[in-house]
């Protein structure tokens, strides 16, 4: 005998739906290389990752499409993660970090369909463009006065990608085991393997690690997450930081201790994430300088 509760698919894209409906208020905060600030809400990113969604899917992006990020923690790659996954596009987040020959051999591997790079990697972009055989388009994520100069022909301003298009977005009803993220390994004999999460796998990851005796994460809590957008989908916390409502700190390119420190204070953090290598400095940091964390 099956049960009568409504069948309803776990998709990304009901995550930042979530948000913008029961806590559509609530804050997310970006800090770029430069140390500026952008604020903005749950709310105001949902209509700008519906734009994204319509723009994607006006070049011919859908299903099984995948689509490259190559980014830093800020508020438009947190866009991206849902605007390409919630078309049915797979969000296919590049590790920077990794050699460039990598990095080419997993944006053919993927077929990625798109790019979308912060401007600090345009030489990057510029010098392997020619080898990703497959990209229609590289697209730089920063306002057109911020384009970075260069002889690309297919470069595209991610703020005129997204400018007029609908705030609203009839976000797809998928299969919840459809492929949504797509992240590859680093440090491994051979070339990198690509690992394919699921809508599903995503969702109950994300409530999982908001759990008590895991993350312990509530929308009383503001979440800043040191791992990385670009490898392993940050944890998982641009997920279960909608999911629950809390407020987002994104802290960009600059993961020194000061800087961090300062990100912590001035925005009250009580919750963040990231690698051992991290912490050490920022311990050694607070011992030299016999400062503590008020709200972490």
């Amino acid at each position: 005998m099956r049960g009568l509760m409504m069948e309803t698919p776990l998709l990304v894209s009901s995550i930042i739906r979530h948000a913008a409906l029961n806590h559509g208020d609530t804050e997310i905060v970006s800090r770029n290389a430069a140390g500026t600030k952008h604020r903005y809400t749950y709310a105001a990113a949902y209509r700008r990752a519906c734009r994204l969604a319509n723009a994607l899917t006006e070049r011919g992006i859908g299903e099984g499409d995948t689509v490259g990020t190559l980014a830093f923690n800020h508020y438009r790659h947190f866009e991206a993660y849902y605007g390409i996954s919630g078309t049915g596009a797979v969000c296919h987040t590049i590790n920077p970090r990794l050699f460039h020959d990598q990095i080419v051999y997993i944006i053919n591997h993927a077929d990625d369909a798109y790019v979308l790079f912060d401007p600090c990697f345009i030489e990057m972009v510029e010098q392997h463009a020619a080898r990703c055989r497959g990209v229609k388009g590289w697209i730089a994520m920063c306002e057109q006065s911020e384009m970075p100069a260069s002889s690309l022909g297919n470069l595209i301003c991610y703020e005129d990608l997204i400018a007029g298009r609908p705030d609203h977005y009839d976000w797809p009803v998928l299969d919840e085991n459809a492929a949504c993220g797509l992240c590859y390994t680093s440090g491994t004999t051979g070339d990198p393997k690509g690992v394919l999460y699921s809508h599903r796998s995503t969702v109950l990851h994300a409530m999982t690690s908001a759990l008590p005796d895991a993350m312990n994460l509530s929308a009383r809590d503001t979440i800043m997450p040191v791992s990385s957008m670009f490898h392993v989908m940050a944890w998982g916390l641009p997920y279960s930081s909608a999911m629950v409502g809390a407020k987002l700190v994104l802290p960009g390119p600059k993961l020194d201790p000061d800087s961090l420190c300062q990100l912590f204070e001035e925005e009250a953090v009580s919750i963040t994430a990231g690698v051992p290598t991290i912490w050490l400095g920022l311990i050694a940091h607070l011992k030299q300088n016999g400062a503590r964390l008020g709200t972490l």
